[in-house]
């Protein structure tokens, strides 16, 4: 069925201490069926869900980490344009931007994601490094966010 996702998203900073002090932050690469990309703990909201519950959800689907996310300030957004028609397709008609809601989780030091079939790898890295690494602004935002 095409145009039913809720054009709103949720990105999740999972932190954790570090032994020698401060804090790393964890990145996710998505499988080659997702577009293969590091990325956050990331996913749609649904019709009948706030973001804080969706942050939670897809905390718990794709990592198996049980927090309750915290709101990073204001809303984030970005553009459908250079999407392909594919991605495009699932929202509904008329749709230009979606709407991502940034969110922090901490995890205990030591704490390792069990990753779900959307994810291949995990690397923990300083928040100058994982902005390095994501592909998206949103995401790299909400890091800036989370580390300042």
């Amino acid at each position: 069925m095409s145009g039913n996702r809720r054009p709103e998203e949720v990105a999740i900073v999972v932190r954790r201490p570090r032994a020698e002090g401060g804090s790393e932050y964890l990145v996710l690469l998505r499988s080659l069926e997702k577009l293969g990309y590091w990325h956050l703990v990331a996913g749609g909201v649904e019709w009948e869900e706030e973001p804080a519950a969706a942050a939670a959800r897809e905390l718990r689907e794709e990592t198996g980490l049980e927090a309750e996310p915290e709101p990073l300030g204001g809303a984030l957004s970005y553009s459908l344009a250079e999407d392909p028609e594919s991605v495009r397709r699932r929202f509904p008609a008329g749709t230009e931007r979606i709407t991502v809601w940034p969110f922090a989780a901490e995890a205990p030091e030591g704490w390792e994601p069990v990753l779900d079939y959307e994810h291949v790898e995990a690397r923990w890295l300083d928040a100058h490094a994982a902005i390095a690494l994501l592909r998206y602004p949103e995401p790299r935002e909400a890091v800036r966010r989370a580390a300042s």
